[in-house]
């Protein structure tokens, strides 16, 4: 069971989850998160009462963090899980840009 709130800020969309990311939930969030992506503002995805990430929830957060989408949670594992996943993601992109720094010399 999930449940998935969109709010609409001035200055960003909080996607706001509560339940379990696995399984068809999964979808349930990316559908909510990609338009909110596309309307121009920062996303939010905040992770507030989640009990259990799955595979394809780990997959669809490391996604998320991939494309700078900010992250926060509550409860022990979900906040390593995201601090985990944010810091992966900034180090590929690091990684990234010194491998194009370096063709470009």
């Amino acid at each position: 069971m999930i449940r998935v709130t969109k709010t609409e800020k001035r200055s960003r969309t909080l996607v706001t989850v509560d339940g379990q990311l696995a399984g068809d939930s999964v979808g349930v969030v990316e559908t909510c998160c990609n338009p909110a992506e596309s309307n121009g503002k920062p996303l939010h995805l905040f992770l507030r009462d989640v009990t259990t990430v799955d595979q394809a929830g780990r997959a669809l957060l490391s996604r998320l963090a991939a494309r700078g989408v900010h992250m926060s949670a509550v409860g022990v594992y979900t906040s390593y899980l995201v601090e985990e996943l944010t810091t992966r993601a900034a180090g590929a992109e690091t990684h990234a840009i010194g491998s194009q720094m370096r063709r470009a010399s």
